[in-house]
Formats: C-alpha cells, structure tokens, sequence
C-alpha cells in the first residue's frame, strides 16, 4: 500500500530541561511532553540532544549499567508510540558493534524507525565527545516519517565541514531537524544563526534547530529553539531560558516545506540575557543538587550584593541567608549597605563579628610569627575566618555556600583560598567586574521573567558608587594594588579570551609594563583557580572547562 505523503505536518519542539543520569526522570519527562503534543494536535515531537542520558554525560557514558538504563528507557518510550499519537525523535546513547554513540532514535507506531548516529564529535572548549564517544561510521540518510523524508544531523553535525545536511538533501530530505545540546555564552545566538543560515544556503532546505534549555554544572543551555526556511527568512523563534513545548505547524509548497506558523519570542540581549543565565544556573544548581537553602557573606560589595540578589531572584527569600561578618576594617557604609541590600531582597540577615576568631589566630601565632612584620597573611586570617563560619553555617544547617568572587580577582589571584573562595557555587565566576556593575545597574531597573526576587532597586546606589575594597587594612581600595577596572578588564580579556600577545595588547594603549604584570599573575594564579567553585560559564572562554593552563608555567610573552 502506498503512503500518501501529507501536505501539512505539526511538529513539536520540545525545549526542556533534563538532568544528567536521571534517566527514569527524564523519561517521564519526555512521555508528559509528548502528551502535551498530543493534545495540541502535533504529528511529530522533536526532543533534543542526548535526551534521555542528559547532556552533557560526560564519563557516564562510559559505565555500561548506564548506557543499558538509556537504551531501555529509549525502548520504553518507542513502544509509547504504538498509542496512534505523535511519533518522536529522541537523543540517547547507544552502544552498538561500530562503537558507543552520541544517537537518536526515530520511533513510530510502537517501534523504532531507525537510529542516526552523530558524524562530528566536537573536541574543543567545554565539548570532550571524542573522549566517549566514536563517531557514526556512515554518512546518515534521512528517515521516512508517514511519506515525510526527514534529515536528522545532530549538533556539531551541523557546524562542522563534513557535508553532512549536503548530503542529507542530495539523499533526499526534505526538512532538517536538529537536535542540539548547545550552552551559552554572550552572543551565541547571532553564532548559531549564522551556522542554520550557512546549511540552509548549501542544502536548499529549512532547518528546525531544536535546543536544551537549563543549568548543568557550569554549562547554560538556553533553549531558543528556532528554524530558517529555505529562503533564509527566520520561520518561528522560541523564548531563551524557558522550558517549553511549542507545536510548529509546516506546510508543503511547490517549492518545498515552509513553516506556516510558530511562535515568534523577542530574544534578550547583552546584560538581561547574561543575568537570566547566571540565575538559571544557580536555581539548577542548588535544585538538581538537593540544596534547600544558601548562605552566602554579604560585605556591603559590589559583587555579594548581586550574588544575593541573584539567589534571591532564582531562589526565593526564604532560601537564601546572607550574613556580615566586620571586622574593625569594616566600614560604618558597608555594615549599612549590607544591611539596606538583605532588607531591599527580603532574605534573612545575620550579623557574626569575626574580632574573637581573628585575634584568636593572630594570638596563637604569635610565636611563630614574631620578629616579621603585618602584611597580606594577617589579612587573609580575616578572610579565611569568614570561610570558616561560612561553612560552619553550612555544615550545621545543610545550606550551600555561594561564592562571589568575579572573573577579574580570580584572573589575578585577588582571592583568598579557604576563605573568600569557600563555597559550591559562584554565580558570577565568568564577569568580569566591569560587567558585574552592568548587570547590577540593569537589574536595579528590571525583573527578569521567572525572578523570585522584588522589583525596584535591590542594589543599594552606594554599593554601586562607591570604591571597591575588601576592607582588609585602613582605608583600603582595589586600585591600590590593580589598575583601574576598565583597564584591567581589557587587558585580561585580551589574554584570557583573545590568546593575545603583549605587542597587540600594547597596541591597545595599555603600558607594557602593566601588561606584563598582568600576565604574571594570570599565569602564577592557576594553582589557585584549580581549586575554585564551579560557576556559570558567560563568555567564550571561561576558567576551568575552556581554558586548561598548566599550574607548572614559566612561560612569559617577551617578545
């Protein structure tokens, strides 16, 4: 019997938010979406990459009682199809005789149609699939959905220069959907589109761009589910950092499949979208961890207060603790910021004095220390008497410490371990300062969409206006040992994301003299970076995942 190919199709994008190696979880997340699809009439649902593992699974994929929960849960949700509704294309790791694979399923009926396994591992920045993963070991062709000839390439597949949607067309597809598992950084969408506009250049074909949305360690994916149609024009446009379920409606015309109807969401841009990102990831963080609450210290900074407005916002007020701990350096402005910050958010607010533990250290060291003089170590006994009590709060009542040093001390070693570095989680790991007193203006006059916190300034305008200082010695500032702000950010940008070298950073108008010195202490601070919290990744390069350094490094640009 011959099929009669149909002249309008209802896909559904699934933009969801699984979690890594819940795979009963993510199953029955899968099967609610599909129902939701269902309901709104869709012919077909489009999950994402590696769906039912969570992506990305990194060395789970390498442990054979999880690659078995996967495919069973794969075939689970195949059989689900018998039921007359939506068929579905899923991402699961499959471990077959060509090797283990990065894979999707096509179910349909109660069976799966076919398998499709990803050509192009990316072994660059955070990605690591060749590690796990071995790449498909055919060209993929594309699948028949109910007279519908669909090209499935998966991810990478479609950034890279193996051809694959090329052929996918020559082979006969009529649409490409893809599944993708892609994490953002500042700018990555103008990226993406460019990467969609260049396949749909080169197939002739729209391409559907399906993306995960949610927090996964230090990774953002932020959904932003969209499509091109074969004449370059964009067809729908999912929201960014939201869960959703959206039925696309497409429509076969004398010149192929256009989509006829989809949602058309605005995309938020430079400060807004970097601050939905941070507190995406902390909410996922704490949530997908088991956390009940955080805890975090509050200075009277620029850079705690956000922070705890951060927490706030993707926690709620009753989950986040913040607490000032002066000392005799610590000003009457910033036991007042602080306090005027806790109050504007609405979260708890503890005052612990650290004088007695400090003098406690000072006076057992005594000893030992006699005959040197005072400097940065009887500073850090501040610091680190803070991380203690911190994580004594944390111990005693299961909160998790936030941490709250920004991208620019940690560049240059201005933070203290066991101490100003204590903590699970740095919202702000990833901004530089400069863009820590962007995204605190911003916040100060917006609520982002699904913030818990309040509306109005939740920053007080002196934490924003005045100097910074870690308060360490009398009359203190950071500019007493760094270059003004704005400089310094340049300058790291420079190193850290542009792999520049002193000459050009020079050409910039920046001393060589203040470029050297900061490439010393970029490179002398790795050891210390090592050992800090994870933190949301917002720019191309983060510490950690993107940026491998090693700690052993003399190596010096001279010229």
């Amino acid at each position: 019997m011959t099929q009669t190919a149909p002249d309008i199709l209802r896909i559904a994008v699934a933009q969801l938010n699984p979690i890594v190696g819940d795979v009963a979880g993510n199953l029955a997340k899968a099967r609610e979406a599909r129902a939701d699809a269902a309901r709104h009439g869709a012919d077909l649902v489009l999950f994402t990459e590696l769906f039912i593992a969570g992506y990305p699974p990194e060395d789970l994929v390498l442990k054979p009682a999880f690659l078995a929960a996967c495919e069973r849960a794969a075939n689970d949700f195949a059989a689900d199809t018998a039921d007359g509704g939506p068929g579905a294309i899923i991402g699961t790791p499959l471990k077959r005789k060509s090797g283990t694979h990065n894979s999707v399923i096509f179910a349909d009926g109660g069976k799966i149609l076919a398998e499709r396994y990803k050509l192009d591992l990316p072994n660059y920045g955070e990605f690591d699939e060749k590690r796990v993963f071995q790449a498909g070991p055919d060209m993929p062709g594309p699948v028949n959905f109910r007279g519908v000839r669909l090209g499935i390439p998966i991810c990478e597949d479609i950034w890279g220069d193996l051809g694959v949607c090329e052929t996918l067309a020559e082979s006969g597809a009529e649409i490409l959907l893809v599944p993708n598992g892609s994490p953002y950084y500042r700018s990555k969408m103008d990226a993406r589109e460019q990467v969609v506009i260049r396949q749909v250049i080169e197939s002739g074909l729209p391409v559907l761009y399906a993306n995960q949305v949610g927090g996964q360690d230090e990774l953002i994916f932020d959904g932003a589910s969209f499509a091109i149609n074969a004449d370059r024009t964009l067809a729908f446009q999912m929201s960014q950092f939201e869960e959703t379920v959206v039925v696309t409606k497409w429509r076969r015309g004398e010149t192929g499949w256009i989509c006829a109807d989809g949602p058309m969401s605005k995309i938020p841009e430079n400060e807004e979208a970097d601050y939905r990102a941070c507190m995406l990831g902390l909410r996922d963080y704490v949530n997908k961890n088991g956390f009940r609450n955080v805890v975090l210290g509050l200075s009277g900074g620029i850079d705690s207060a956000i922070c705890a407005a951060l927490a706030v916002d993707a926690l709620g007020e009753e989950r986040v603790r913040a607490v000032m701990m002066p000392y005799r350096y610590t000003s009457a402005d910033s036991l007042k910021d602080a306090e005027d910050c806790a109050r504007a958010l609405g979260c708890r607010y503890d005052i612990v004095p650290i004088f007695e533990p400090v003098e406690g250290f000072s006076h057992a060291l005594t000893q030992l220390f006699e005959g040197t003089k005072e400097g940065i170590t009887e500073e850090n006994l501040q610091s680190r008497a803070r991380g203690t009590i911190l994580m004594a709060i944390s111990n005693k009542f299961g909160s998790m410490v936030v941490t709250t040093g920004n991208k620019s001390e940690m560049s240059v070693g201005y933070a203290t371990l066991y101490g100003d570095m204590n903590g699970g989680f740095n919202p702000i790991k990833d901004l530089y300062k400069m863009q820590v007193y962007a995204l605190s203006r911003w916040r100060n006059g917006h609520v982002p969409p699904g913030a818990l916190g309040p509306s109005g300034e939740v920053i007080p305008r002196n934490i924003i206006d005045k100097a910074p200082s870690a308060e360490l010695r009398e009359n203190q500032t950071d500019q007493d040992s760094l270059p003004p702000y704005p400089v310094l950010d340049d300058i790291l940008e420079c190193l850290v994301e542009g792999e520049m070298g002193v000459d050009a950073i020079v050409a910039r108008g920046h001393s060589r003299e203040t470029v050297h010195r900061i490439e010393h202490l970029l490179y002398i601070a790795e050891y210390k970076r090592r050992q800090a919290a994870p933190g949301v990744k917002i720019t191309r390069k983060n510490f950690g995942r993107d940026r491998r350094y090693p700690i052993t490094n003399r190596f010096r640009d001279r010229g």
